[in-house]
């Protein structure tokens, strides 16, 4: 029987993962040759916050030095392509309803890769911080994260099931020794063939709602 249901963010709760991956063909269309290998990068690392993501693309990519001032004007540009977008992306197909329907029956929470201040303030917006009992994002790790809520909150473990879209997300769970469900967004690649662990997928958070009504 699970106790508690963590979310991740994006292509989750919201079909926002495409505002993100069009902020990041925009803030690095200075390098028309790199875009495709960083868009790539940046769609294989799902999970993986915007500033590793940064630092990873200026070494192993660009082979540049990332500057602090630099960085900072990446990190400022994204958030400002990114908020407002997020904002205005719908809801995964049955999660609002979802959310209304199971959150006085499990503890509810939301870990993510996106910072934890635009986070909460995108979850205010959007109407839907109520019902989480926390809302966590980077710096720290998903792991970190995950880790802090069981240990807080004295969760077995085996009770505790991540809602992922990435490889990151199952990482993260695994280490955790929390059970995983991951969603598969329609028409994308499903990247959790014969990964273990992987309880099941979803497409939508109707299947989502017929799975936990299976949980006595």
């Amino acid at each position: 029987m699970i106790s508690s249901i963590i979310f991740d963010f994006d292509g989750v709760i919201l079909e926002s993962v495409p505002v993100k991956t069009e902020a990041f063909r925009q803030i690095f269309a200075f390098s028309p040759d790199h875009i495709d290998e960083i868009v790539r990068f940046h769609q294989e690392n799902g999970g993986m916050s915007r500033f590793d993501k940064f630092r990873h693309i200026y070494q192993n990519i660009l082979h540049e030095p990332l500057s602090n001032a630099q960085f900072k004007l990446l990190s400022d540009r994204f958030s400002l392509l990114v908020e407002n977008g997020v904002i205005d992306a719908p809801f995964v197909d049955g999660a609002a309803e979802l959310l209304q329907t199971i959150s006085n029956k499990y503890s509810l929470y939301i870990v993510s890769a996106t910072p934890q201040d635009e986070l909460i303030r995108i979850a205010q917006t959007r109407k839907i911080s109520e019902f989480f009992r926390g809302i966590f994002g980077s710096p720290l790790k998903k792991r970190d994260h995950i880790l802090r809520i069981i240990q807080e909150n004295r969760f077995d473990p085996n009770k505790v099931l991540f809602i992922g879209d990435a490889v990151n997300d199952w990482e993260a769970a695994l280490s955790c020794g929390a059970k995983f469900i991951a969603r598969v967004m329609p028409g994308d690649t499903d990247r959790f063939i014969n990964l273990p662990g992987v309880d099941q997928r979803i497409v939508t958070m109707h299947d989502l709602k017929k799975i936990l009504e299976g949980d006595k």
